[in-house]
């Protein structure tokens, strides 16, 4: 069984054995020491085997493949979870915008206001990050023909006489 299938186990077990807002509050507590160590490394590279990597950071091979799961679409190259066992070597490269971007989006304010990204990201460089991911999330809403405007199809009539009938 790889180790990928192993977390997602892990996951569905301890919701089903202590609750979903458990898990999540589990969870948050390795993730945070994960990153909090992660992101003092500002070549944002991260390699070695899953199995040496989960102990130094004091977590079990399955814990760290959460982790990897939840950063993998941050990172350079998206990693092929599925196929990796402990042994499994990795070597990827942090894209740190995309990783602040995808902790904002993921409402995750306990990893985006972490101080490490002090390091990372000036201020204003974390507002112009904050900025594109809320306009992401505005809707705009497009032009509404009137009732007297002329009609969109090009008939030179009013659109209430035409199409909008």
């Amino acid at each position: 069984m790889s180790l990928y299938n192993e977390w997602t186990n892990y996951v569905v077990d301890y919701v089903k054995t202590n609750g979903e807002p458990a898990f999540w509050k589990e969870y948050a507590r390795i993730e945070t020491a994960i990153y909090s160590k992660v992101l003092t490394n500002l070549d944002g590279v991260v390699k070695g085997k899953i199995k040496d990597l989960a102990a130094d950071h004091g977590v079990t091979d399955v814990q760290f493949m959460g982790f990897l799961d939840g950063i993998n679409e941050s990172i350079e190259k998206e990693l092929d979870l599925e196929n990796m066992n402990a042994d499994a070597d990795i070597d990827m490269k942090i894209n740190f915008e995309k990783l602040y971007f995808n902790m904002l989006e993921s409402k995750a304010e306990y990893l985006y206001s972490l101080p490490q990204w002090n390091a990372i990201f000036s201020e204003e460089k974390r507002k112009e990050i904050r900025d594109e991911w809320k306009a992401s999330k505005t809707i705009v809403k497009e032009h509404k023909i009137g009732r007297n405007d002329p009609c969109i199809c090009g008939s030179g009539k009013k659109y209430k006489k035409c199409c909008g009938k």
